[in-house]
Formats: C-alpha cells, sequence, structure tokens
C-alpha cells in the first residue's frame, strides 16, 4: 500500500451518508466522515428515523423525549465528525424482528422503498454527490430499519448514477476478537443472524488514524442514551473500531483517493 505525502484535496466533492438510526454513523462510518470533511469533502448526513424505541441509559430531562435526546446525540455527533448538512427523513424506529412496532405506519420498514429512494436520490442529486453510503444486504446484522436502509441506498444511488458504499463489518476480524469487542455482537445477538461480511466479500477497508479513532470514539460516546462509556471501554477497542470496511457498487470514486493511513481496497472485485 502506497501511503501519500499529502491529503488530497477534495473541496467541491460530496459525500451522502445514509443512516436507519442517530448513533449508527459514528459507530459504522465516524472514521470515513470524519476523513472526508478533513480533505475538504462536504459530508451530507441522512438520518432516516428518530431512534424512539431505543432504551434510555441516562435520565432525561424534564418533559424531554428520547427521540429529543437522540436528536441532540446526533447533532453533537455530526459537529465532531464533520457533518455539513443534516437531514432527517422522520420515520419511526422500527423495532427488531417481531416487535409489534413493526406494524406502525410510520415505521421505516413498512414506507415504500420506491418513493424514500427518489427522495433520497433527489438529496445525492441536489447536492451534487458522486457517492452514497449506506448497508451491506443484510443490513450488517439484520434489523429491519437496516435492511430498509439498505434497499433505499442502493436505489437511490442507482437513480442518482453514483457509486455506492454498503457498510459492513468484517465478521472473522470481529469474531477473532472477542463476543464483545464491538457493539454489533450485542445487536447481532438481538436479531439471531451472523453479522457483516467475510473478508473475501468486502471491497475497501479504511484504517484509522490515532486523531481519526479519537474523533469516533468521542462520536460514540456523546450517544450517551444508547452507548455507556464502559461498552468502548475496553482494551480491544482500537482493534474493533479503528477499520471500516465497505463492499463498492459502482467505479470508484475520490474516496479510493484517501489512501493516507489506510483505505486499502480489499480483495474482493466491486460489484456492478
Amino acid at each position: 500500500m502506497t501511503t501519500p505525502s499529502t491529503t488530497p484535496d477534495l473541496r467541491g466533492h460530496t459525500a451522502v451518508v445514509l443512516h436507519a438510526h442517530p448513533d449508527d454513523e459514528a459507530i459504522f462510518t465516524g472514521i470515513t466522515m470524519r476523513r472526508l470533511a478533513d480533505a475538504g469533502a462536504r459530508v451530507v448526513l441522512v438520518c432516516a428515523t428518530d431512534g424512539d424505541l431505543g432504551e434510555a441509559l441516562i435520565p432525561l430531562r424534564p418533559h424531554e423525549t428520547l427521540a429529543g435526546r437522540r436528536l441532540l446525540e446526533l447533532e453533537r455527533a455530526g459537529d465532531i465528525l464533520g457533518v455539513d448538512r443534516l437531514v432527517l427523513l422522520g420515520f419511526r424506529d422500527s423495532g427488531l424482528p417481531g416487535w409489534p412496532q413493526n406494524h406502525h405506519p410510520m415505521a421505516l420498514m413498512r414506507q415504500p422503498v420506491g418513493t424514500l429512494s427518489r427522495r433520497v436520490a433527489e438529496i445525492i442529486e441536489a447536492e451534487q454527490a458522486e457517492m452514497i453510503l449506506h448497508y451491506d444486504w443484510r443490513g450488517i446484522y439484520r434489523h429491519p430499519d437496516h435492511v430498509a436502509v439498505h434497499r433505499i441506498g442502493r436505489q437511490a444511488a442507482r437513480l442518482a448514477g453514483v457509486t455506492s458504499y454498503e457498510a459492513t463489518v468484517d465478521r472473522t476480524h470481529l469474531t477473532r476478537l472477542g463476543d464483545n469487542a464491538h457493539l454489533v455482537h450485542a445487536a447481532a445477538r438481538s436479531t439471531d443472524v451472523p453479522f457483516g461480511l467475510f473478508p473475501s466479500e468486502i471491497t475497501v477497508t479504511l484504517r484509522a488514524t490515532y486523531a481519526e479513532l479519537s474523533a469516533k470514539l468521542a462520536a460514540i460516546v456523546t450517544h450517551a442514551s444508547q452507548v455507556t462509556g464502559e461498552a468502548v471501554a475496553h482494551a480491544t477497542f482500537p482493534d474493533a473500531y479503528r477499520f471500516e470496511w465497505y463492499q463498492r457498487i459502482g467505479p470508484p470514486t475520490v474516496l479510493e483517493a484517501l489512501t493516507a493511513e489506510g483505505i486499502a481496497v480489499g480483495s474482493a472485485p466491486a460489484r456492478p
């Protein structure tokens, strides 16, 4: 891998990052967002739900709702990660598979994929973005909202004619680190499915600098209503969180230019 002497100048370039719930942006794409922003790219974060079904791990203020607290946390995390514009699609958290909230008319999983794909494609086009980041085909761990975001993001990329980077995790790497090394382990236990992809399926891997990993940690713990400090304050945190993984759909973009400290093209070919 070749490390360039200077960071590419990505001013004038834009990436749209689509996530299901507040905190997903920090956990799965925080390093990528921070590096894009540091290179001068415009980062547009689109969050599909308000995450109102999460369990509040801290006391809420009088008259404060969990959705309101999570929005505040999302805005603060966005500041840490270099977000230029935050777009809220305004849907409800669908909950885990089989929950009664799956059937709420405003649950994300019940929304027409075509309609939301066009809405996201319009954001891509208005921003003149050249890429969208979303989730892999299983939504990383089969949360219904993550699967919906995969479908919406994939179709939006096609409609807008841009490359998509489907965020995932390296199943082999994280399994080797132990059952609680990454928050995705507990998430996958809640849906009772394997998580992520095998290394041979991953197209692009990004490895954090120390500063980027520190920013990612700060953004994760900003979501204090959902993530305790103890959940990420462990010896394996650097190994579990210093990488971000993608399966690229379409031709390379400026994301591949960010090779400083380790965007490396994986062994898997990009899918057309």
